[in-house]
Parts: structure tokens; sequence; C-alpha cells
């Protein structure tokens, strides 16, 4: 594998000499220089760079000004920003403009090497989930299923093989997993994509007008039927049908799906006449079917006729190294329709994210992010903006112990300071993350406490 190509901008030469030492020692590929102009020459030459690494405030170019000429022409090259003079406004203009993450002067080099490591990891994501992509082909269109996991891989070569055909396909998983979202992109990418994609919720619908939602009337066929009525088999026509939740079907109804399924052929409630049909059948259910078999309340025969290309899709929990992909994936798209200035998710609560179960899966993740990004008013998302329940056992902030009803805000601050050191073990940058303040507030908040006297590791 090649060597990640490392970019150090600085005018000052201690400074980036000792950046460059650092990782050349972790066997990263690195190079120097002293201002914007030559850092744009050098990015211009044949062989390009991952990453750049610039000192904010330089003579000639300021890091800013180098930040959005390497998003307009180096769209592939991750920027980290650092500065001896960091504002949370810095931040928040750093990020906005596109930098991956920011870094206050002086900072130790674990940290650095940390940062780095996070683009390293965020790069390959971005390049799987690509090259993934791409090896299906460009008319093969899963842009709205993400993933890179071996889980994933294996899924879309099923919907590569499958999609194609005229098959019937019964999709499985537990609520929440994006059963609809497979059954588009396996309509989609059939040759019927030009037809009509058709959704019956199952679960929804009472038993009573199941018949006639599926199959359509003739105007007088029952009471209130008042005109006749295509059904929906009928309007897929050429297309594509979707049994959602097909497992909330009544026995009866069942069995008249099965004829179609055999048939393809039916008539209206009321009708003589009977429609011959040119659809395909994709369902999909979040229980044992087997186990529905046994207790006589799903059709043995019609599973046999929905199963022909079986499909399963994994909990979110069994595909964990999807986490940072999924979630970044919606952050992009909620900053976009809220027009929100979020640029990414912080160490601490991508650790969080990684670390809670996700009993709603993908949509609950989905949904979580979305609140996320409605409430965050800064350049990262941290764990205060996720509302997992994990945190309000975990991260609850502890007051003081006499007179807490009476306890001023300074008292407060302080004690969520020194939880929030003890939850992060006394990791600075990580507790200021969490609190979303900036490394500096938290080092002028311990030095103020110090001064008053309290031991301070």
């Amino acid at each position: 594998m090649a060597k990640v190509r490392i970019l150090v901008v600085d005018d000052e030469f201690h400074i980036r000499d000792w950046v460059a030492e650092i990782l050349r020692r972790r066997n990263f590929h690195v190079d120097m220089c002293e201002d914007g102009h030559a850092a744009l020459e050098m990015l211009g030459k044949d062989e390009p760079y991952d990453i750049v690494i610039t000192d904010l405030r330089m003579p000639k170019m300021s890091g800013l000004t180098l930040l959005k000429t390497i998003r307009e022409r180096f769209v592939s090259t991750d920027v980290l920003m650092m500065t001896a003079y960091g504002t949370i406004a810095d931040a928040v203009t750093a990020i906005r403009d596109g930098a991956h993450d920011f870094l206050e002067k002086p900072f130790p080099q674990e940290t650095l090497l940390i940062r780095i490591q996070k683009i390293i990891e965020n790069r390959k994501l971005r390049h799987e989930n690509h090259a993934l992509k791409h090896e299906l082909g460009a008319k093969m269109q899963f842009d709205q299923i993400v993933g890179a996991s071996e889980l994933m891989v294996r899924l879309f070569e099923q919907l590569q093989t499958v999609a194609p055909t005229k098959a019937t396909v019964l999709i499985t998983g537990d609520s929440g997993t994006g059963k609809e979202l497979v059954a588009r992109a396996i309509h989609v990418n059939s040759p019927r994509r030009s037809g009509p994609f058709v959704k019956v919720n199952c679960a929804a619908m009472p038993e009573t007008l199941m018949e006639s939602e599926l199959f359509g009337h003739e105007k007088g066929a029952f009471t209130g039927a008042i005109k006749t009525v295509e059904g929906r088999f009928a309007l897929a026509n050429g297309g594509t049908v979707l049994l959602d939740e097909v497992s909330e079907m009544g026995i009866g109804m069942q069995a008249k799906l099965l004829r179609v399924l055999q048939e393809r052929e039916f008539e209206k409630l009321g009708g003589r006449e009977t429609i011959k049909i040119d659809v395909r059948i994709v369902a999909t259910s979040n229980r044992d079917l087997k186990k529905e078999i046994k207790e006589k309340r799903f059709r043995e025969d019609l599973f046999h006729r929905l199963n022909v290309c079986p499909i399963h899709l994994p909990t979110l929990q069994d595909r964990r190294d999807d986490i940072p992909l999924l979630a970044n994936y919606y952050l992009q798209h909620y900053a976009a329709e809220y027009g929100k200035e979020v640029q990414g998710v912080s160490d601490r609560a991508m650790e969080l994210l990684m670390r809670y179960p996700w009993p709603g899966n993908v949509r609950e993740l989905q949904h979580k992010m979305e609140r996320a990004v409605i409430m965050c008013n800064e350049p990262l998302i941290s764990p205060r903006h996720l509302f997992l329940d994990e945190l309000d056992s975990r991260q609850s902030v502890a007051l003081p112990s006499d007179e807490s009803s009476a306890a001023t805000l300074r008292e407060i601050e302080k004690a969520a300071i020194f939880r929030s050191l003890q939850f992060n073990d006394n990791n600075r940058t990580k507790t200021a993350d969490a609190l979303g303040i900036s490394i500096r507030t938290l080092r002028n908040k311990l030095r103020e406490y110090r001064e008053e006297g309290v031991n301070i590791a």
C-alpha cells in the first residue's frame, strides 16, 4: 500500500519541522513549505497529496485562502488547520469552508496523530464506498443504501444479481433495517424501472378493505361502492408491487394472493372479467415466517411462492463498521436540507454512536442524526446533541452535594467540567469536545480552579 502523502505548511520553520518529523517517524511521506503559494505549486505537481496540514495565519496567503483554493482545485485532499490564535469563530469558519479538523497550538504529538488517523480512516471509508459502487457498474443505482462492511458487500452483490431478473423477491429483516429502500433499489435497477412502483402496506390496511385495494371493485359491488375503482395490481401493471409486511395479511387474503402469484390474473370485486397482469412481486417481513407457518398464521405454499429470491438484511448491530459512514451520510443530507453549517461528528460523539446498541437499526440512527443536526449550531456534533439513552446515565452532571438547589452557575459549570474529565479519563481534548468548548477555554478554566487551590492532575 502506498504511503500517505502529507504536506505541512507553516511560516515558522521549527513548527513545520517538528510536525514533519513526528509524521515521518510514523512512516508517512511528508513534504514541507513555508506559505500558501508554495503549497499550491507543490499540490499542482503530478503526484497528489492526501492531507495538507496548514497554519491559519501566514504572510502572503492565509490558511483560509489556501483552504478554499484546495477545496476548489484539489477536492480529494483533506485539510487539517492549526493555529496559535484559535478561536471558536476561526474553527467555525475553517470547518465551514471545508477543513476536516482544527488544532490549537501548542498541541501534543498524540493529538496530532489521533487527528491524522481519523482523517485516514474517513478517507478509507469514502474510498471503500466509492469503489464498491463503482464495481457494481454505472447501471446499478444503490446511492441511498450506504455501507462498506462485509455484510453489505454481500448484499450489494445479491442485488446486482437479482435486480435485473423478473423473479419474486422476499426481503426479511428487523424493523428499521431498510427493507423498503432495498425493494425500491430492486425496482430501479430492473428492466421495469420505467414502470410504476406500487406499495401496499399490509400492516396498515384493514382486512375488510384489502381485497378491494389489491384487486379493485366494480360500481355497486358493496355498500358505498359508488364508482369502479382500479386495484393496486392493475395500477402496477408493467412495474413492481411491494407487499410491505406481507406477514400481517390474513389467511383468507393469503389464498387469493397465492392465485395471483400462480396465475398472474384476478377479478375485481363484483366483476366477472378476468384481468391478466404483468407485475413483479417484492414482499417484505420483519417476522420469522417459518415460525408463523408452524403456528398456522402464514400459508406454507405462499411462503414458497414468495421466497424465490430471499434477501435478509442485517441489523445495525451486526454491521457496526458502517456506523461512521451512515452517520456522516445522514449528517450531510440533513445539513443540506436544513441549511445548517454542521461539518462532522466529534471523536467522542462517534465513540458513543459506535457503542450504542441501536435497537431501532438504521432508521433510529437516521432520526438521531436528523435531530442532532437540527440542535447543533457548531461545526461538530458533540455528545450533548445526540440524546442517546446512554448519556442519561453516564454523562449526567453531578451538582454540588450541599444546597444543590442554590448552586451557582459557576459551581454547576465546575461540576460539569470535572465530571466530564472523569468520564473521559482526564483526556482534555475529548473533554473539551464533549463539553462543546475549545481546548484553550478548558485550560483557562482549569488554571482558575488550580489558583483557587483545587488539586488538578
